[in-house]
């Protein structure tokens, strides 16, 4: 319950960003079809056939702490909506994309103070929302009913993250992940619901400082080894190089799909509250070279087996505590973790250290 508050409290900026599409709006995009008008206050900005030219225009006109508001509902094609510094960029229509390879259909790079209250997206995007080099970001309310590509996706290789909000991040259809982040230090989210995507519904990596309220996933990731919720590539780790606990989630709920819960390559410093595992096709749970890491109940029921694994290039799993209700499928710990701690009930066989 602590946990929760403290996630609602770290959300009321959200809150209070996404209470109203369209109220307020300094700069707005309205029209259909092949027509749409671009206007600040009583100036117009934009007026022609060019959707994506029309949202940009309303975009560059505002100044940081002002608000656009999309009212009209259009395509973008294989193009870029890019946002600066301390705008506010809220989609009430809804956004139809197509890929253009290396780039989101919406981009925040290298700014600060950026707000995404509200944003419904289709199509096929490369990524629908790409950011890196971001301060105190916040995304309210984002859905996306997508045809193909990644929902959401923070650069690896680009400048870091911090501070990043999100509310409710709700995706459907997207052929790769969901959620994906990369080198994000202090990142607060509410729910992740992911919905027949391809690879994970959140995937965190390299990102520090993380409270999640819920993950639920249906049918994520089927017939691969992503998962709803996977922790990769050293998330977790504080730059001190410890796995000291500064990931927590609340609840993960997994139906069908791939994995439930993964966590791998030098990942942890995590804890997961309570799980709602079942009928995964590939692991319930994968444990493998992950450090300080907890699942602090719930149940498994059917699906793939719960699994505490290490490969040779990295360090052997160490300091694991699994409390957990497994029924009609199997718990195997191999090789033997370090320090690992179980707590089982239910009717699942068991091969543990």
């Amino acid at each position: 319950m602590a946990r929760s508050l403290l996630i609602a409290a770290a959300l009321a900026l959200v809150s209070s960003v996404t209470a109203q599409c369209g109220s307020g709006a300094n700069a707005k995009v309205t029209g259909s079809g092949s027509s749409f008008t671009a206007t600040k206050g009583s100036s117009t900005v934009y007026t022609g056939s060019d959707y994506r030219a029309a949202i940009q225009a309303a975009v560059d006109s505002i100044s940081s702490g002002q608000r656009v508001s999309v009212i009209a509902s259009g395509s973008i094609g294989a193009s870029t909506i890019t946002i600066s510094s301390g705008k506010i960029f809220e989609g009430c229509g809804t956004i139809n994309t197509a890929s253009r390879a290396g780039h989101g259909a919406i981009e925040v790079l290298n700014a600060s103070g950026v707000q995404i209250p509200h944003l419904t997206m289709t199509g096929s995007p490369y990524f629908g929302l790409r950011f890196y080099g971001t301060k105190d970001l916040v995304l309210g309310k984002i859905t996306m009913n997508l045809s193909g590509g990644l929902g959401i996706r923070f650069d690896r290789d680009q400048a870091a993250n911090t501070n990043v909000k999100m509310d409710v991040i709700n995706v459907t259809g997207a052929g790769s992940h969901a959620l994906e982040t990369w080198n994000i230090d202090g990142l607060t989210i509410n729910t992740v619901i992911a919905n027949n995507v391809g690879e994970s519904g959140l995937l965190l990596q390299k990102t520090t400082n993380a409270k999640v309220g819920l993950v639920d996933g249906n049918n994520v990731g089927a017939g691969t080894g992503y998962a709803t919720l996977r922790f990769a590539n050293n998330n977790g780790q504080l730059s001190s190089g410890a796995y000291t606990t500064n990931v927590v989630i609340d609840k993960v709920v997994s139906r069908g799909g791939g994995r439930g819960v993964f966590c791998v390559s030098q990942s942890g410093g995590a804890t997961i509250g309570t799980v709602d595992l079942a009928s995964n096709g590939n692991n319930a749970i994968l444990i493998e070279n992950c450090y300080n890491l907890r699942i602090n109940g719930g149940t498994v029921n059917g699906g793939g087996e719960v699994r505490i694994s290490a490969r040779d290039e990295f360090p052997n799993t160490k300091d694991i505590w699994i409390t957990l209700k497994v029924d009609n499928t199997s718990v195997k710990e191999s090789p033997c973790g370090e320090n690992t701690n179980w707590t089982l009930s239910g009717n699942g066989a068991r091969s543990i250290c």
